[in-house]
């Protein structure tokens, strides 16, 4: 699978941008600010049916305007894709394939496989547990449409009875025939949603500590410990023993919207005793390993976006990285850099097929 053609019209700083990329490594350079960053998004848009950047469809639309305009043509299994997404102020979101407007957007996840590894990664690593829950099910439902829908009818559930509680706070009362529905319905969700997390942890582990390996080249002992109250209890006795709590609180103490995972380096966690370039390699080698697991569940190759990643990485390992993501494993992959020379300089070296966009000036170097 291979992006051949984005088009933007009114997307973020772009009045109007057109650019038909290679099919293996594609280089965005120029100055902070100039709008390599909102290129990718845009490609992740296509994918996800959102912004890895800003939640609101609104604020992506370019100052002055009202609607925006991504289109991606895609080349996938030997047929064309043409993917539409068209997001006008006061109105909902529209996004098409081929022409059929989706129904619902949770359709379209899987499709097109997306990898994104930005600067904003190290909130993984120092933001709370969902945002790493976040990580994980983005992964996850990109190959597991039941395990998307179990997500969404568990998260509805999760409010109503937040609701409930919340409305019988003052009296520290409720009818336990009505909490114990929604308690039957919790559960019956976050099981099966617990059970593919665990899965996928104990997939993704080995993987990732291989990708750690590569690029640091060294034998520090690098760890991902999935942490869930339901390792000791199922969630329906939880709930049930910890209601007069939950009346107290006014939510949902207990389930696997508490899930998270724990990132370690040495035996200790890396939010603490992890250097800065430690941290970047973490969570740089999570996205690789991403990449892997996607690749191998899905028998795709996603597209990977890399944006910014070289800051605070030393030589060796932009080389390392630059030599790994050349290797045939990896498909199209779209980098930005702030250095006009770096890449270039790295890429010219390579037996591969590259495109270098220079935004500031506008120059496109090649190598096909």
């Amino acid at each position: 699978m291979h992006l051949k053609n984005l088009s933007l019209i009114n997307f973020k700083n772009f009045e109007s941008f057109e650019l038909e990329p290679c099919a293996k490594i594609n280089c965005l350079i120029g100055d902070n600010g100039i709008g390599k960053t909102n290129l990718l998004d845009s490609i992740h848009y296509l994918s996800f049916c959102k912004s890895f950047l800003n939640p609101s469809d609104r604020q992506n639309i370019k100052t002055g305007e009202d609607f925006f305009v991504i289109k991606g043509k895609f080349e996938l299994d030997d047929n064309v894709e043409n993917i539409y997404c068209g997001v006008q102020k006061d109105k909902r979101k529209s996004f098409r394939r081929n022409g059929i407007e989706y129904q619902k957007l949770s359709e379209h996840i899987g499709l097109l496989p997306v990898v994104c590894s930005s600067p904003y990664d190290s909130d993984l690593i120092h933001q709370g547990s969902d945002i790493r829950r976040k990580f994980a099910d983005s992964i996850i439902s990109q190959f597991d449409k039941s395990y998307l829908n179990n997500l969404i009818n568990y998260n509805k559930v999760l409010e109503q009875r937040n609701i409930l509680l919340k409305n019988s706070f003052s009296t520290k009362r409720i009818e336990p025939d009505e909490i114990e529905i929604w308690d039957f319905k919790l559960s019956e969700n976050a099981e099966k949603i617990y059970e593919v997390r665990k899965q996928f942890a104990e997939e993704l582990i080995p993987v990732f500590q291989k990708y750690y390996t590569l690029i640091s080249d060294n034998n520090e002992k690098v760890e991902l410990v999935y942490s869930s109250q339901l390792h000791k209890n199922n969630l329906y006795d939880s709930l049930r023993k910890n209601l007069e709590r939950d009346l107290a609180l006014g939510y949902t103490s207990y389930g696997i919207h508490r899930d998270d995972f724990d990132f370690i380096i040495e035996n200790q966690p890396i939010k603490r005793y992890g250097s800065q370039g430690q941290q970047k390699t973490y969570v740089i080698s999570l996205k690789f390993a991403w990449f892997e697991y996607i690749r191998n569940k899905l028998d795709m190759v996603p597209i990977l976006l890399l944006d910014d990643i070289f800051d605070k990485l030393d030589k060796k390992r932009v080389k390392v990285i630059t030599e790994l993501v050349a290797d045939n494993e990896f498909g199209q992959i779209f980098i930005t850099d702030t250095s006009y020379s770096r890449m270039p300089d790295i890429l010219k070296n390579l037996d591969i097929s590259y495109k270098v966009l220079n935004l500031s000036t506008n120059e496109i170097i090649t190598n096909k």
